[in-house]
């Protein structure tokens, strides 16, 4: 099923890892000193911006064992990851060790491109969180290593709902989080028409899904009987969830209905909104002069579990990273090392001590009861994810549910809007099985 899977995808190169991967076993039976050469490791600007003294102690620690092995880290954005990776895969020059976002991780399972990993290599690998783990997984295989993990709260202005509701933190339902944004529409809308009380754009699909996932609804499901994934957006329960969202959008979002989420934490930095629907880490994007934020806010920035529907939570989105190694990469076992390093009991404790969410549930448990950390950490536990479907990366490069909701918020009906993006997921998500 492999073959026809890595057929079916079609990266040029992808089956000369077979033989590449013999290199790295006879440099493994050197003594660990005597090793030379470079690995090259891709991690995204996150490490460099937020943990930069964790990437130096890995380093320095992979260096205390492998002396003449330098370590080239060289940092990526999100945008165009992806599009370097495939670049680099299909030549001859690649990382070593690349980090994945956790929706991004199964495509290059099915390509071939990363190498197994054996879980007992490292820390706490019975206690990751399931949420991570999955994404690495493929027929029983593992391919990438969970590296931290992150949920969606909500993100709100203390000093705005203090002035207008009497408190500086978030009604714990809905129906009171809708009574607290009409007085703070009353007090801050009259003077200037584009401020949103709750600013959620309108293509934000993490954020409908979520609503999706607060009725009982989901993307799609694996049907056992015919081996396919089925789409299941036209369902009363998600239809029901994706109206109840845009519903919100229209009401509260007095801006650009028609944008993402990509600048939303600007948005409140700018102070044109009193609350917004977001990763944990974006509160620090609010008042980062660094990431465009308004360093002014400090300190009235408050973080809450995302009040949902019927008295209920909101559900979040597990989001995150994996570390892999590259099948084609003559340094696999150097790869598995250094990750196995950098992802630590320690290194995750280091993470744990900048709030960012550990990649295993032994290391979470002490974060749900810290006040900075409780509404993200309580929030991992009941998230849902994408379908983990050979085609899902499909479905997002071509943005079906962001233009299912665009065609929904200029008039297309749900029940027709959710049919089409069904149908289009129906195709794209089983393209590769």
């Amino acid at each position: 099923m492999k073959r026809k899977l890595i057929a079916a995808i079609g990266i040029a190169g992808m089956m000369v890892s077979i033989a590449a991967c013999g290199g790295g076993d006879k440099e493994a039976a050197k003594d660990p000193k005597d090793r030379k050469g470079e690995l090259t490791v891709w991690l995204m600007t996150d490490a460099q911006s937020t943990w930069p003294e964790l990437v130096k102690q890995a380093n320095a620690e992979f260096n205390g064992k492998y002396p003449g092995v330098k370590v080239n880290v060289q940092y990526q954005q999100w945008g165009d990851k992806t599009k370097k990776l495939d670049a680099a895969l299909s030549g001859s020059k690649f990382p070593d060790v690349v980090e994945l976002g956790n929706t991004e991780t199964m495509t290059y399972i099915l390509n071939g491109a990363l190498g197994e990993i054996d879980a007992k290599k490292y820390d706490n690998s019975d206690t990751w969180i399931s949420g991570l783990k999955d994404t690495c997984s493929y027929e029983g295989k593992l391919y990438c290593v969970p590296y931290y993990a992150g949920a969606r709260v909500a993100i709100y202005n203390k000093e705005m709902f203090k002035a207008a509701t009497g408190k500086d933190t978030i009604p714990e339902t809905e129906d009171g989080l809708t009574k607290a944004l009409d007085k703070i529409e009353a007090k801050y809308g009259k003077k200037d028409k584009a401020f949103s009380p709750l600013y959620l754009p309108g293509r934000y699909w993490y954020a409908a899904m979520s609503y999706v996932a607060a009725y009982g609804g989901k993307i799609a499901e694996y049907d056992e009987g015919s081996k396919k994934w089925k789409a299941t957006l036209s369902s009363p329960e998600a239809q029901e969830g994706i109206q109840h969202y845009v519903d919100l959008v229209k009401k509260y979002n007095n801006g650009d209905q028609t944008k993402d989420e990509q600048d939303h934490a600007n948005v409140m930095a700018n102070k044109k909104t009193a609350m917004i629907y977001g990763n944990g880490w974006e509160s620090g994007s609010v008042i980062d002069p660094a990431a465009n934020g308004n360093p002014k806010l400090k300190d009235k920035i408050g973080t809450a579990g995302m009040p949902g529907p019927n008295g209920k939570a909101l559900p979040s989105f597990i989001g995150g990273s994996d570390l892999a190694t590259i099948s084609k990469s003559k340094n696999q076992d150097l790869a598995q090392d250094w990750i196995s390093i950098f992802t630590s009991e320690k290194s995750e404790a280091a993470l744990a001590e900048k709030n960012i969410l550990p990649n295993n549930t032994k290391q979470l448990e002490p974060l749900k009861t810290k006040p900075e950390t409780a509404p993200i950490a309580n929030a991992v536990p009941d998230a849902w994810f994408t379908p983990i479907a050979p085609g899902w990366a499909a479905v997002e490069k071509k943005e079906t549910l962001e233009l299912m909701l665009l065609d929904i918020l200029k008039g297309k009906s749900v029940a027709d809007a959710t049919k089409a993006a069904d149908a289009e997921i129906d195709q794209l998500i089983n393209e590769a099985s």
